[in-house]
């Protein structure tokens, strides 16, 4: 089997490994297309020995270690450059690898090139930066009772307040006008036959929140080829997932909240 058909199954998972990590699509999508167009370039760098799947993360990874604008505090505020110069280094890539794309410790190791123990120390390094978390109030679009209720119960105990649960497009609206969000978890396919989607980008035409999207085939919305979503959480989930991907979305926001306010303070 050539790589091209054994990597191509894995694609949009890494993508929203991707953009989880640089906190864009458009951010997250450049990296996926940086590793194949590497991989094309030196099939070498695909390590063969290794599960399919670990092999390409580890391209992946690989690359962004050696962009030197990753490790650097001093590049221009562009968005694109901001975004990332904000990504965290080991400890959040491994509670990524580990939480959202379900490598084991072994695995994590491999695409890190650290061993199972120190993954391990990073993803308890992680679970402290998180814990260290300033907390928001979380808008639920969720036309499922039992979900809502999980997801509820998941972002109260990680200290955050659920300011709104919604089960429809006009809902969702109507509770983002009455009190304004500091996140927002949604479904794809609400209870009326009206997209999650279509109700997002309506809210965000006037409000500026992140975004979390939650759907049983993410595949669906990592292809690539149209504005999709940079945080995807998979039903069904599990609770370290959802902890990880908000911890990430709010990373983002409040990275881009500090820059907005030092930009103008210097203005």
């Amino acid at each position: 089997m050539s790589i091209a058909m054994t990597i191509a199954p894995h694609l949009p998972y890494l993508r929203r490994f991707a953009r989880a990590l640089t906190g864009s699509q458009t951010s997250g999508d450049a990296y996926v297309a940086a590793c194949l167009e590497a991989i094309i370039a030196d099939q070498g760098i695909f390590d063969t020995s290794l599960e399919p799947r670990v092999a390409l993360y580890k391209v992946l990874v690989g690359i962004w270690d050696a962009i030197d604008v990753n490790h650097r505090s001093d590049v221009p505020e562009t968005a694109f450059e901001r975004n990332l110069d904000a990504v965290m280094p080991r400890a959040r890539q491994a509670f990524l690898l580990t939480t959202v794309e379900e490598f084991s410790p072994q695995q994590t190791g491999l695409i890190l090139n650290v061993d199972a123990d120190e993954v391990r120390s990073l993803i308890e390094e992680a679970g402290r930066e998180i814990s260290a978390q300033v907390s928001t109030n979380v808008l639920i679009i969720e036309d499922e009772a039992m979900i809502a209720m999980d997801l509820e119960a998941l972002v109260t105990g990680l200290g955050h307040e659920v300011s709104g649960l919604a089960r429809t497009h006009r809902e969702a609206i109507a509770a983002a006008e009455k009190r304004r969000p500091g996140l927002v978890l949604a479904d794809i396919q609400l209870a009326d036959g009206s997209s999650g989607l279509d109700a997002v980008n309506e809210m965000l035409e006037e409000i500026d929140v992140p975004v979390i999207f939650i759907t049983a085939y993410p595949e669906r919305l990592l292809t690539g080829e149209r504005p999709e979503p940079a945080f995807l959480i998979t039903k069904p989930f599990q609770t370290d997932t959802v902890r990880a991907v908000i911890s990430q979305a709010l990373f983002f926001d409040t990275r881009a909240g500090t820059q907005e306010a030092v930009a103008a303070a210097r203005g």
